[in-house]
């Protein structure tokens, strides 16, 4: 243990940036890894072992689409074999019967799947591929049968929204334990399909009025997770509980993150697990330790009550919205930038629903950089 830092709790293995759908909200960053570059099953052995030994209590394995990876079931045995309890983050599109039975018998425990709308022409629309929403719920089918806890994860916007109340319908018909309602945060791709994707002020209010009906409704039946869009809050969230605190994530090809899209902000030399162990990089490097605590705050964050709650909120907004990584989230009301996030709110939730940009590799948005 460093300066009272304590471990991990979960670490996000993203095995690869790989993935059959183009969703125009992705969370990975502008630019993709590809295959070539991606950790070997020896390297993700090494670094599950690490891990463990680090305190790491759960591993998520994600991407891209983890189901590309061939080596997937071994990585979860090992994972199990080291006692880190494993949960598979999929779209589903790829998992048929002997594939879950290979997971499962490698001691799959936990499967989250996405969904992006109850209608399928419109989910199929938004993930940008044609046939995915009914595969999505032969998938779930095929995860209840096997036994195993699923949680749904409805990625939710301006477009889908109205149907929010489908939405609960649907993870209760699947037999789903947890529904993640998860509102799009708008950095990396979906900065660019803000537009397309911020929700209305009323939209919003009706959102949260059902997510709190059905909550009471369904107390003891089905757990509801509920975040609001930054661009709607009054103080940040606290993201991934605090920078460096209960959290770390390997990319695809090594690189180690405190978060998914660290990798956006400039300034930065993030570590590989090539070249360092993971204790290591938790404890001393300069990338986990450069946002963590409370010293390197600004004003108003340093002097407030809820510096140890909200830990500065997210270091990825404030750069995208101020160029400035180190500055005051502009999702707190007392930011000095708040301003630039409320004439973004207003201009997009009142403008004309955009096209999206879809996601796919070897593109970035329009406006970005490569370099």
């Amino acid at each position: 243990m460093s300066d009272g830092v304590g471990p991990p709790l979960a670490l996000l293995a993203e095995l690869t940036h790989r993935c059959p759908l183009r969703c125009p909200y992705c969370s990975n960053p502008l630019e993709l890894e590809r295959a070539s570059a991606e950790l070997d099953e020896a390297g993700w052995r090494r670094v599950l072992g690490e891990a463990a030994a680090l305190g790491v209590l759960q591993v998520h394995f994600s991407g891209g689409e983890p189901l590309v990876r061939r080596d997937l079931a071994a990585l979860v045995r090992h994972a199990g074999a080291v006692g880190l309890y494993s949960n598979l983050i999929t779209s589903g599109v790829l998992l048929d019967r002997a594939r879950l039975e290979e997971l499962v018998d490698a001691g799959l425990e936990h499967v989250q799947l996405s969904f992006q709308d109850s209608l399928p022409a419109s989910a199929d629309r938004i993930a940008g591929l044609a046939d995915a929403h009914r595969k999505k719920l032969a998938a779930a089918a095929l995860v209840r049968e096997a036994g195993l806890p699923l949680t749904v994860n409805a990625v939710m916007h301006r477009q889908n929204l109205e149907r929010l109340p489908d939405m609960i319908e649907l993870a209760l018909a699947l037999g789903a334990s947890r529904l993640e309602v998860a509102h799009v945060q708008y950095y990396g791709w979906a900065l660019a399909n803000r537009r397309a994707l911020l929700p209305s002020i009323e939209q919003l209010e009706r959102a949260t009025e059902t997510v709190e009906s059905a909550r009471r409704r369904l107390k003891g039946v089905l757990t509801i997770d509920y975040v609001v869009p930054d661009y709607y809050a009054q103080r940040p969230k606290a993201c991934m509980g605090g920078w460096g605190r209960q959290f770390l994530n390997v990319s695809p090809a090594g690189k180690v993150l405190p978060c998914h899209a660290a990798e956006s902000l400039p300034g930065f030399d993030f570590p590989s697990v090539k070249t360092a162990s993971l204790a290591d990089i938790w404890y001393r490097s300069d990338a986990f330790n450069r946002f963590r605590g409370t010293a390197w705050m600004p004003e108003p964050c340093h002097s407030c009550a809820r510096r140890e709650i909200d830990w500065g909120g997210c270091r990825c907004q404030a750069f995208q919205l101020t160029g400035d990584p180190a500055r005051t989230d502009p999702a707190c009301a007392l930011a000095p930038d708040r301003a630039l996030l409320d004439t973004a709110r207003e201009n997009d939730a009142a403008a004309p629903v955009g096209d999206f940009a879809y996601r796919q590799f070897g593109t970035v948005p329009v406006g970005e950089s490569r370099e």
